[in-house]
């Protein structure tokens, strides 16, 4: 088996014309915010975007980062977080920090598989023996080397926050890997993703977050895969009964800064920078747990049957992808790094 790449639609290259005219018009825009807004208060404003919802774990965590950054600027730099995809989904969010547009946003590990490549060691089904070992792991010197990966793309990785793990949502139970063969199953644009449904014998779709709510509804696709927040907080519950806790990877939540705007920051400010994120990483995590109990006993409520399926089962229908991985050039290295890290 191959990781092969998604479908065309799902690119790295150069947007399209109409987009490219968007993405110059918002990168004029925050460009005359952001020099209006320093004259008149020497501010430095962060725009810092994302696709959540307010009261998920991961956007109380930005606020807290930004809070922290003000504290030790003494409010020379301000953090204004733009929550729920108002600024573009995941994708036109790393464009836009890509060509300094957006000074930052929050991505999922799998979404950067196709700007750095070490990314992709995220996606391995039950690549972390527990939540000690993957703490260790992003935490350490592997953690801090994949984020820096993808600077040469004009961007690079502050912290991690959890995501805990993805497990499947679907319209129809699934208690064994066999259950998932012929369904369509919604997935993130990750090669690494492509992988690991095929493997089960699904069908790997792509689409936006922001659209899956009526692609489920139109039966655009028969399920997905994410955390209890995420599941919960955009009612994904409405419309699929059952929640399968495989818990088939661990990929985290990636705080990432355009290098435009990082090295325009001074050395202090980049310090103050970095300790506001990995405070804000230590936060965010405390509060993962508890989102993690509440969204389960919320979703159950309203009639999801949570099925806790033998695991073992699941992880043997796709070691195959560790074995593959382990003759990859960059990934396979990090595999084997990471297999031998202890807490």
């Amino acid at each position: 088996m191959t990781f092969a790449p998604p479908p065309p639609r799902l690119r790295t290259s150069a947007a399209s014309p109409s987009r490219r005219l968007l993405l110059r018009a918002t990168f004029a825009f925050a460009a005359l915010a952001l020099a209006g807004c320093g004259a008149q208060r020497d501010v430095k404003i962060i725009k810092l975007a994302h696709g959540l919802d307010q009261q998920h774990s991961v956007h109380k965590g930005m606020v807290y980062l930004g809070q922290k950054l003000a504290e030790k600027s003494g409010g020379k730099l301000r953090v204004d977080v733009y929550p729920s995809g108002q600024l573009g989904s995941e994708r036109e969010c790393l464009e836009l920090v890509q060509i300094g547009g957006l000074a930052m946003t929050k991505v999922s590990a799998s979404v950067l598989e196709g700007f750095a490549p070490e990314f992709k060691v995220f996606g391995l089904p039950y690549l972390f023996r527990d939540d000690a070992h993957k703490t260790a792991v992003l935490d350490g010197p592997i953690g801090r080397e994949i984020l820096a990966a993808p600077q040469s793309k004009f961007m690079r990785g502050l912290c991690y926050y959890d995501s805990g793990s993805r497990s499947f949502y679907t319209k129809k139970p699934v208690r064994t890997p066999d259950d998932l063969k012929g369904l369509k199953i919604r997935v993130q644009e990750s090669p690494m993703a492509f992988a690991l449904i095929r493997a089960f014998g699904a069908s790997a779709t792509p689409i936006a977050f922001g659209e899956l709510y009526t692609a489920l509804q139109q039966g655009v696709v028969d399920g997905a895969e994410n955390n209890p927040p995420s599941f919960h907080l955009a009612r994904h519950y409405e419309v699929c009964k059952y929640y399968s806790l495989d818990e088939h990877t661990s990929v985290p939540d990636v705080v990432v800064v355009s290098t435009h705007f990082w090295q325009s920051l001074s050395p202090q400010e980049q310090k103050w920078l970095q300790e506001a994120a990995d405070e804000s990483a230590a936060y965010q995590r405390k509060l993962w747990t508890s989102s993690t109990e509440e969204s389960l006993a919320a979703v159950a409520k309203a009639g999801v049957e949570i099925i806790r399926p033998d695991k073992a089962l699941f992880a043997a229908k796709v070691a195959e992808l560790h074995e593959t991985a382990r003759q990859d050039p960059i990934v396979g290295p990090l595999d084997r790094r990471i297999a031998e890290v202890k807490p």
